[in-house]
């Protein structure tokens, strides 16, 4: 059972992940960490044994919070068009507060790394069901909402660490809208108009 974390451990949590989210972790010594946020090294064990455990902590809880702003930004959508666009949107929006060397740090240490794979299955179970979602109500045309959210997962993994950014030019957030585009055009009905 995990013990419930004190005002200051999660306000020292809080101070960290922006730390992160800006640096990245690999560069930084506990001692580094420690003077960055005014603290001592023995507080900073009490939120982890390492720094290695620190930063799967810290990345473990920037995932979990950008998942949970996600979903709260689609509750209520009934339309899948825009439940689609809102989460793609969302994820652009919290991956915009993730510098390079903390993506670049995420994914060159295997646990992080672990997390973050986690995190883009998780994405791409959500667009699969919003895809099976749509092609149920007629929204849709009929798919393979499997292999559609599969390949929609690997382009958030390849845009998530940079490569197709890099490759194409763009931001991150260009990435996602065109990724909307691409989802939604390949998915949508033609001929006969959607039925009711």
């Amino acid at each position: 059972m995990t013990r419930a974390l004190t005002q200051r451990q999660a306000e020292l949590l809080t101070r960290l992940e922006a730390l992160f989210l800006t640096e990245g972790f690999g560069h930084l010594t506990l001692d580094d960490i420690a003077g960055r946020l005014h603290c001592s090294k023995s507080t900073l064990y009490a939120l982890a044994g390492s720094k290695e455990q620190l930063a799967v902590r810290v990345v473990g809880r920037y995932f979990k919070g950008a998942a949970e702003r996600i979903e709260k930004r689609i509750v209520g959508l009934a339309d899948v068009r825009k439940r689609i666009g809102s989460y793609l949107a969302g994820a652009a929006e919290e991956l915009s507060k993730a510098s390079a060397a903390f993506i670049a740090d995420v994914s060159d240490f295997p646990p992080t790394r672990a997390t973050y794979e986690r995190n883009a299955r998780a994405a791409a179970e959500r667009i699969k069901a919003f895809i099976q979602d749509g092609v149920q109500t007629h929204v849709f045309r009929e798919v393979h909402a499997a292999l559609f959210a599969e390949m929609a997962g690997l382009l958030i993994e390849s845009i998530q660490t940079g490569v197709l950014t890099k490759r194409a030019g763009v931001s991150d957030a260009e990435a996602f809208t065109a990724l909307g585009e691409l989802l939604l055009d390949g998915l949508q009905r033609t001929g006969a108009s959607p039925k009711e």
